[in-house]
């Protein structure tokens, strides 16, 4: 009995043992296969089938500011390959309706034509700023003005694909224009393509009769040749004697070709070889494009541990409120009054700084910061450390504020000036013409707070908080607007005539001049008698009916708001394009009255453009403890 209970409570533990094991393993596997997926590593980095793009319209495109989507069409083999890439793009930048990107080519005026804008625009508006300035001529180096995109940036066929890497991936294209590596394994490759039509041709050349003499020199070189780049990876590593190798199979494989052979596997293997590499180009060049909006989008650890530690600061030492005793400067109309919506702290410190120190009388000045409830004390701290000359600085929370109207209550979020990239064609051109891409800023929805915000204030100047003034702007506060309410640089690269089915019939004027943020003169009064607030949120409200995007619905809106009620600043006041353009004249740089960085390489990160990022960073307290400790200045 004892031997049978024995047996009994064994084969029980076993069974109990063997039970536990499966369930572990089902736990185990169901982490793993997630993780595989998420990965992407089901798949590999390189597929042999065939993959072809799906050629795209014609079209022209309106997208959120370097909003890089791909919508191209992808076979499942490349697909599969970079779906998590694509996934996670698609978190990236906003994207505007696909028909915008079918009616930009149908409706893109073609008398638009590089540096012809301006020569045909009758001169109006503000006078030149002070000192001489003189609004520089209509090129590529003023991309305010008419500039165009120069040429393809990288594109594999034009006809194939229809678009180009501008238009794909925003300006990821001109940062990697400007940052080519020089190639360390260029004979690498070579020889690896070598070795791979070699063996597409020695099939055949081995069936050929009375040539086994090339037969075997095309094998002898496909060995020697397997044989080194298994011991190579740069061309570093290669042999002295490689350049004879290379000769050598050039010319056995210049002797096969001679030779009438049957083309299907020849063709097989070098269409295969053609796939895998437009396979890896496509898949890289997208990984690249995603880490580049990574980059560019990501708060830099340095930024990051200063607001952290002001914060910090700031409830460990509450500082003394001095706000009593400047007060009535801060609804005082007579003063020249500044508003910066912003939720960075060293932005908006360089748009005051640089302001204040081109002022002739800084007394006069007073500055309103808008922020959000996250960096309000980090900004209370730093500007109530920090002087401006004589200057007032006054921080705002813009959640906490209490508003009378209530409808409008439901915009008190921070948000910044949206940013866009247009991408068009003209309707005339033929399919191989460059797609002209043009960079442009306009309000969100929190500018439209202004007049209920600053009620006891006439006129206001917004300042966005990628500038950097470099003269006195006290000239602004003098001008006639006549009857407009927002006085901006205008953007004659596009006008509204090509947005006209999404600005509906209520713009009845398409050759206006769609306009800029950054530098923008604000009559409050005249904004409050057209009540401007009113009519853009019954605007939005009206489009997202029809639009679900939010940054779409800004656009469309902020233009239809201010259409026939934008007065003309010369285009000598401000000088965009800083954040993404190259090319700028230094000259025309040194004459502008501001900077506008404008673009995603703005110049606190380490992607900024390196000859524009000394105009910014001069005005930073270098001097500054929590700067040092966070290694701001490196």
């Amino acid at each position: 009995m004892k031997g049978a209970a024995s047996s009994y409570g064994y084969a029980a533990k076993r069974r109990w043992r063997g039970l536990a094991i499966g369930v572990l393993g089902l736990v185990i596997l169901s982490m793993l296969v997630p993780l595989v997926f998420l990965l992407g590593l089901h798949n590999g980095f390189r597929s042999a089938g065939y993959v072809s793009e799906q050629q795209g319209s014609a079209s022209d495109g309106l997208r959120g500011y370097d909003q890089y989507k791909i919508r191209n069409a992808w076979n499942a083999s490349e697909g599969d390959q970079s779906s998590n890439v694509e996934r996670l793009i698609g978190k990236f930048g906003p994207t505007l309706p696909k028909d915008v990107l079918r009616n930009l080519s149908n409706k893109a005026n073609k008398t638009i034509a590089r540096g012809s804008i301006r020569d045909t625009q009758p001169k109006k508006g503000l006078p030149v700023p002070p000192h001489g300035i003189m609004p520089s001529p209509p090129n590529a180096n003023n991309p305010k003005v008419g500039a165009a995109v120069e040429g393809p940036l990288y594109t594999k066929d034009v006809d194939e694909i229809g678009k180009l890497c501008e238009f794909k991936f925003g300006s990821y294209c001109l940062w990697r224009q400007e940052h080519v590596e020089e190639m360390k394994d260029s004979t690498v490759k070579k020889l690896k393509d070598q070795l791979f039509v070699a063996r597409a041709y020695y099939p055949s050349i081995a069936k050929l009769p009375r040539q086994d003499k090339l037969s075997r020199e095309l094998k002898q070189n496909i060995q020697e040749l397997e044989r080194v780049l298994s011991e190579s990876t740069t061309d570093a590593d290669l042999p002295p004697q490689i350049a004879k190798k290379l000769q050598r199979m050039e010319a056995a494989i210049a002797k096969a070709k001679s030779f009438s052979v049957e083309c299907n596997n020849v063709d097989k293997k070098l269409r295969q070889i053609y796939d895998m590499a437009e396979d890896e180009a496509n898949f890289h060049m997208k990984q690249s494009a995603f880490l580049y909006h990574l980059a560019v989008q990501t708060m830099p650890k340095s930024l990051h541990c200063l607001s952290m530690r002001l914060t910090v600061e700031y409830f460990r030492s509450p500082p003394n409120n001095m706000e009593l005793s400047v007060a009535e400067k801060y609804i005082d109309p007579i003063l020249h009054h500044f508003v910066i919506f912003s939720n960075n702290v060293l932005a908006s410190s360089v748009a005051i700084n640089s302001t204040v120190m081109h002022a002739k009388e800084s007394m006069n000045q007073v500055f309103h910061v808008l922020t959000d409830e996250q960096n309000y004390f980090a900004m209370k701290l730093w500007f109530l450390r920090n002087t401006f000359r004589e200057a007032t600085v006054q921080v705002l929370n813009i959640e906490r504020l209490k508003l009378d109207n209530h409808h409008k209550a439901t915009l008190l979020h921070l948000s910044l000036p949206e940013e866009f990239r247009v991408s068009f064609r003209n309707v005339d051109s033929p399919p191989t013409a460059s797609i002209r891409t043009e960079y442009i800023s306009i309000f969100s929805h929190s500018h439209y707070l202004l007049p209920d915000i600053f009620q006891n204030l006439k006129k206001v100047v917004v300042l966005d908080d990628d500038v950097v003034v470099q003269q006195d702007l006290s000239e602004l506060w003098n001008v006639d607007m006549r009857g407009k309410v927002n006085g901006a640089v205008q953007f004659c690269s596009l006008r509204f005539g090509q947005l006209k089915k999404y600005l509906g019939e209520s713009s009845n004027d398409k050759n206006s001049c769609a306009w800029m943020s950054g530098l923008n003169v604000i009559d409050l009064v005249r904004w409050r008698e057209l009540d401007l607030t009113e009519t853009y949120q019954r605007l939005t409200q009206q489009l997202t009916m029809h639009e679900g995007s939010n940054e779409a619905i800004a656009l469309r809106a902020s233009l239809l708001s201010f259409e026939d009620l934008v007065f003309s600043i010369d285009g000598a006041w401000a000088l965009s394009g800083l954040g993404h353009d190259y090319s700028i004249d230094i000259q025309a740089i040194s004459k502008a009255a501001v900077l506008h960085y404008n673009g995603n390489m703005k110049p606190w990160l380490e992607l900024g453009i390196p000859k524009y990022r000394h105009y910014w960073k001069k005005f930073l307290n270098q001097e500054d403890q929590f700067l040092s400790e966070c290694n701001v200045n490196s």
